[in-house]
């Protein structure tokens, strides 16, 4: 992995204010104007012994930074409150244009930023407060951290596409939860899950969540509820909304025709809907 670029403490509070709410950093930069200019305007007094001397110097190299920081501040402030700002109206975007997208093909279309920009705002609309880590990328690791009711939930992104999520990103997952001391977790992927990896996720409180779940969320952002968090059994039992109408699914097993025996989602609210959802 390449070494991270060394930035500077100004870069450093742009970052700082981007990942706070953008009416924070706007607040940051009020306050530190109005602090720093009371003490950029402040009349130092001139020293009256030579004891005093170094107290004077001190005051005046606080004030020459003060009548500096006063700008520099609310800048770096103010720009990570505008980077805040985009973001959100990024991320109401793209659930947006997912929702008015019926086509399989929209979760295939985005970058992987935006996969996780769109899976973080999904969570945020179910209640959850985000932390966008950026641990991922394409190589993998936690992209988001979620906190509710006093619990912390790890989420791991992947898209990848027409391929299949192995076991191996679920022990990760699990290794990187027991450490943290993580309440549970979530795997998103735009594609499926392998049965192993759907085994191993058992009993573990943590949640597989399908391409199939995440349409189904988009077209149903308050009924759905695949993006729930994980109780003591994994996500392979969390309960998806109906892709017609977003009400509960209830696990039923067909009784006769061709699907004699198999076990599938179907919508709560039989007979009025007749949505399904096949379970592999």
């Amino acid at each position: 992995m390449a070494r991270k670029k060394k930035q500077s403490a100004f870069e450093d509070l742009i970052d700082l204010a981007s990942m706070l709410p953008w009416w924070v950093g706007v607040l940051l930069a009020l306050i530190a104007y109005f602090v720093l200019h009371h003490y950029a305007t402040a009349v130092v007094a001139p020293a009256a012994s030579v004891a005093q001397m170094g107290n004077v110097v001190a005051s005046q190299l606080g004030k020459t930074f003060a009548m500096f920081g006063q700008y520099l501040l609310p800048f770096a402030f103010l720009i990570g409150a505008g980077i805040s700002a985009y973001g959100r109206h990024k991320r109401a975007t793209l659930f947006t244009d997912a929702q008015e997208d019926s086509s399989a093909s929209v979760l295939n279309g985005i970058t992987w930023q935006e996969f996780e920009m769109l899976v973080g705002e999904a969570f945020r609309r179910k209640g959850y407060a985000i932390t966008e880590t950026g641990g991922g990328g394409a190589d993998g690791g936690v992209d988001l951290v979620l906190r509710k009711d006093g619990e912390k939930f790890l989420v791991q992104c992947k898209q990848w596409k027409a391929y299949k999520v192995g076991v191996t990103t679920i022990r990760e997952l699990y290794g990187v939860m027991t450490a943290g001391g993580a309440a549970g977790g979530f795997v998103v992927t735009s594609g499926v899950f392998t049965q192993e990896a759907k085994s191993f996720a058992e009993g573990k409180n943590i949640g597989l969540i399908d391409g199939a779940m995440i349409k189904n969320i988009q077209h149903q952002p308050q009924a759905a509820t695949a993006l729930r968090t994980p109780q003591s059994a994994s996500a392979t039992t969390a309960i998806p909304g109906c892709p017609k109408c977003g009400k509960d699914m209830v696990k039923q097993t067909a009784r006769k025709g061709a699907n004699a025996g198999k076990v599938f989602w179907g919508c709560s609210n039989f007979p009025q809907c007749r949505g399904i959802i096949p379970i592999d």
